[in-house]
């Protein structure tokens, strides 16, 4: 019999793994705000998920403003200052902890991959016992574009050395799922971020879970499988 590849997982983090949607929505409204630009809360929830400058362009876009770099500046810089005073309030979320660790006691590869800088991702990685320094961590910082494009989830395919037809990519928003679907991975919804199942689905998830405790419940299901008695 062949061998069968190991799945490994890709992470996103705020929502996937960590409780900091809401946030990340807050922290968009003050910033914009203070710009005068007055969006509806759930209009920026819609957005989250995505690379912060594409974010900013889409929304500025949307209200017929100018879009000029120093304004994106400004918007990236308020809504980092914003985020800061609420980053206090962010835990991980129910069973985070326990299916990172799962994968790495049955040597499951994974990795987080985030639309985030690493500013602001490395206290909410942290807060979940990774060492920022040893982990398989890609951040907006370190590829050219972020989601709804695809290369996050290869670049972090890449630094655990698995082919990324062999990944599974975790996500909670429809922009995770449609990076997972470019890059040519299976997607895994998760519903912790505010998205519906039907929307995951049709965004091309092929399992949906309530959160990070729910997948491991049913790691089996995704090719999480558990060496013993498998």
């Amino acid at each position: 019999m062949p061998d069968v590849p190991q799945t490994a997982f890709l992470f996103d983090l705020d929502g996937t793994l960590v409780d900091s949607v809401y946030e990340h929505v807050l922290a968009w409204h003050d910033a914009l705000s203070a710009e005068g630009i007055q969006i509806s809360v759930w209009r920026i929830h819609r957005k989250i998920g995505m690379s912060g400058g594409l974010f900013t362009n889409i929304l500025l876009r949307e209200t017929g403003l100018d879009i000029t770099e120093e304004r994106l500046e400004r918007l990236r810089q308020r809504h980092k200052e914003a985020y800061t005073k609420r980053s206090h309030l962010v835990q991980p979320l129910p069973g985070a902890r326990e299916l990172l660790a799962y994968l790495t006691d049955n040597k499951i590869p994974w990795a987080i991959a985030t639309s985030g800088r690493m500013e602001t991702a490395r206290p909410n990685i942290e807060r979940l016992g990774v060492d920022v320094d040893k982990a398989a961590v890609v951040t907006r910082d370190q590829v050219r574009y972020a989601k709804p494009d695809p290369d996050l989830f290869l670049e972090a395919a890449r630094r655990i050395a698995v082919p990324i037809e062999h990944c599974a990519v975790v996500g909670d928003s429809i922009w995770d799922l449609l990076a997972a679907r470019r890059a040519s991975a299976l997607g895994i919804g998760l519903l912790s971020g505010g998205y519906g199942q039907d929307e995951l689905e049709r965004a091309s998830a092929y399992r949906v879970y309530e959160d990070p405790a729910d997948m491991l419940k049913h790691i089996d299901e995704v090719g999480g499988r558990r060496p013993a008695n498998g």
